[in-house]
């Protein structure tokens, strides 16, 4: 993860540093040697920091708070000072443009810090603790009549491995709130994992109280295989093989380009589910719809689920007569403000419900993630009702 960013990662802590070591520190007032080592000293030992973790072999660590408070760190020292930096050159050139007394990049750019520091410190603690109940309805004319008012709780992306020995109450308690609700199935969409099955054990006992009476079925993410591993390492596919016993042995029904039927009576509904199918080598698509629904009746109701929501638009509707999918994977980027994300310059569908005629697709922004840190959007479990419309 570091590796792929290094050379950026030192250009953003040299340059504040060197910027206000010769612009400001070495005037006569502030030239004495010990204020520039410890303007310095910060600097330097994220540099040392950031070498370290460039070395890495995987994506991340195995023990990922190693990651965490070098990025905490990160946006608490460096980033700030970048963006003061990068303020303060501006504020030169424009003071130079129209010969003005002062540089007001120097205020606009402590201003700035001063908003960054309250999005870190809210995000990485009320912001990750916060969890939400979203309710949608979806209607179909094709929704046997048994399943009208049918209530499906989806949760998606929780990466359990960024609940700490601190932090495992949160999942508890999200795991408490699923089951409260009560609903007829619970749905997980992938990303169970940040990159070892090693997560999921020290939390399987908390994630197998899931409990509904049509059962748990879930999917892959992309978090989910081996993929965040080295290509060397050779537990890449016994971790794999375990993700999928440990959600097995956890009473889970997890499809792999395949289905399941879920009866009321003379009616039914398909519940499928396809291998992540994202477009990239960090989400491989691996899905294939048609093994997925080999079988299933023309005219049967079909809810999908799908990790990587891209995969709706390209694979999903034009392949398929899936009425509702259920997907996650973008988190939103655990980053909204006034409704909307960077995420969007990605994905067409980021977070909400999305239609296309009388078809739909929910993406969840997820309960958990790789960082903990969300800024306007918090975890959510979704509650998904099945309406039947009449024609």
């Amino acid at each position: 993860m570091i590796a792929r960013i290094f050379v950026y990662l030192l250009l953003m802590i040299v340059f504040p540093c060197l910027y206000v070591d010769m612009r400001y520190l070495r005037r006569k007032r502030f030239g004495r040697v010990w204020v520039r080592v410890l303007w310095w000293l910060p600097g330097f030992c994220m540099a040392v920091y950031t070498v370290i973790l460039a070395m890495h072999r995987d994506f991340a660590p195995a023990d990922t708070t190693v990651l965490n408070f070098y990025l905490f760190l990160l946006g608490m020292l460096v980033v700030p000072n970048f963006v003061f930096a990068l303020c303060s050159v501006v504020g030169l050139g424009v003071k130079k443009l129209f010969g003005t007394r002062r540089n007001y990049g120097n205020h606009v750019g402590l201003a700035m810090v001063a908003i960054h520091w309250y999005v870190i410190i809210y995000g990485s603690t009320i912001g990750f603790n916060k969890i939400v109940v979203r309710h949608v309805d979806y209607a179909s004319a094709d929704l046997p009549e048994a399943f009208d008012g049918y209530r499906i709780v989806q949760f998606s992306d929780a990466h359990v491995g960024t609940y700490s020995s601190d932090r495992d109450y949160l999942l508890a308690a999200a795991i408490d709130s699923i089951n409260s609700l009560r609903p007829d199935m619970i749905v997980f969409t992938g990303d169970l994992q940040n990159m070892r099955p090693s997560e999921v054990r020290q939390h399987r006992r908390v994630l197998s109280s899931l409990q509904a009476p049509d059962g748990v079925f879930s999917v892959l993410g992309n978090h989910d295989y081996a993929d965040y591993l080295h290509p060397d390492d050779p537990m890449r596919e016994p971790n794999c093989r375990e993700m999928v016993s440990l959600q097995r042995q956890m009473g889970w029904t997890l499809l792999r380009n395949e289905h399941r039927v879920v009866r009321r009576g003379a009616d039914s509904i398909v519940v499928a589910g396809m291998e992540n199918d994202g477009t990239s080598k960090r989400s491989p698509a691996r899905g294939d719809i048609a093994k997925t629904l080999r079988g299933t009746a023309p005219g049967a109701f079909v809810l999908m689920l799908q990790h990587d929501p891209s995969c709706w638009r390209r694979n999903i509707l034009p392949q398929s007569r899936a009425q509702l999918t259920l997907s996650g994977h973008t988190h939103a980027m655990q980053f909204v403000v006034c409704g909307w994300s960077p995420i969007a310059f990605k994905y067409r569908e980021w977070g909400g419900m999305y239609y296309e005629g009388d078809r739909a697709i929910n993406v969840s922004t997820g309960l958990g993630g790789f960082l903990p840190f969300r800024f306007g959007v918090p975890g959510e479990v979704v509650v998904v009702t099945l309406r039947r419309k009449v024609a």
